[in-house]
């Protein structure tokens, strides 16, 4: 499969099981009204139908459980196996932006942006903060698409820059022209898992480097007990397998003194450090749906020094 191929349907399952739980789930934990929009009805359908033909892998026990009922079946997956590391990592990660944003930081940096819709669902933010999405050349031109089909105004402060930022980043001479020498956040969703250690460490050391104090970054990261852990119905081993067979394996897993160490290097500290029992707690405590934190996966707010 291409490149443009597989990143843009990594992309777009994120978009929809965000779109999913705002149109199927309550209480909701993550409200992204703006995903549906970036996902066309075939898209939607076709994902739809490979969730529910693929019942078999995640639920040896389907047919007796659902009987065949499609309905059932798509929100059984999509809330026990697709949807928690999305929906609580975006709530996470806005929340924290929004501090921030409330605190002064001038310039957002959204590494792997993806379907992202947070510079359209805050338009109260334009003339405060500048939002940069940073990401593959392929994936923004399928964005820059669907926003178009959609009607949907790119915002003056939205900024797109089309670059392999794992491998330019490291070059700092070019990365650092690209942005203000301001106090900076950035968001790494969904990728440190795909990294290995040595680049995610360099990638994050590169970034802060021409920043100043008190520039921040969020991300997940997945534990050292990742290739070890089986999760609810088999959900984590499920992830890593579906991972390697989608040609994208999943390389890196870290202790928490791990995560302290390569950061400590980067002259960040962990301002905040959500393991998943208090992801837990703060998002799917109250809920009596299959929805609930997965296992291995942790939530960093790290700040620079």
């Amino acid at each position: 499969m291409s490149e443009k191929k597989e990143s843009s349907i990594t992309s777009l399952i994120s978009a929809f099981a965000r779109a999913y739980h705002t149109e199927h789930d309550e209480p909701l934990i993550f409200n992204d009204f703006v995903s549906r929009k970036l996902i066309t009805s075939e898209e939607f359908a076709t994902i739809s139908e490979n969730m529910i033909r693929g019942i078999h892998f995640f639920h040896p026990d389907a047919d007796h459980q659902f009987r065949g009922d499609s309905n059932q079946i798509l929100k059984w997956i999509t809330q026990v196996q697709l949807s928690p590391i999305t929906l609580a990592r975006s709530a996470y990660s806005e929340q924290v932006m929004l501090q921030e944003a409330a605190l002064g930081v001038k310039q957002m940096i959204v590494l792997g942006a993806g379907m992202d819709t947070f510079a359209f669902r805050h338009p109260e933010l334009g003339d405060e903060l500048d939002i940069f999405e940073v990401d593959l050349p392929s994936e923004q031109q399928l964005k820059k698409e669907r926003l178009r089909q959609a009607e949907l105004v790119i915002p003056r402060n939205l900024h797109f820059v089309p670059m392999d930022f794992t491998r330019e980043m490291i070059r700092t001479d070019s990365w650092s022209s690209l942005f203000r020498d301001v106090r900076t956040m950035f968001t790494l969703l969904g990728v440190s898992y795909y990294l290995p250690k040595e680049d995610l460490c360099r990638l994050i050391h590169h970034a802060f480097a021409p920043l100043p104090a008190g520039s921040s970054i969020v991300f997940d990261y997945a534990d050292e007990h990742l290739f070890q852990e089986k999760g609810k119905y088999n959900r984590v081993e499920n992830m890593v397998k579906m991972a390697t067979m989608g040609g994208e394996p999943m390389l890196s897993c870290f202790t928490y003194e791990d995560m302290e160490h390569l950061l400590e290097k980067a002259g960040l500290l962990i301002y905040e450090h959500l393991s998943p029992e208090e992801v837990q707690e703060r998002y799917f405590s109250q809920r009596t749906d299959d929805l609930s934190a997965f296992e291995t996966i942790h939530f960093i707010h790290a700040v620079k020094k």
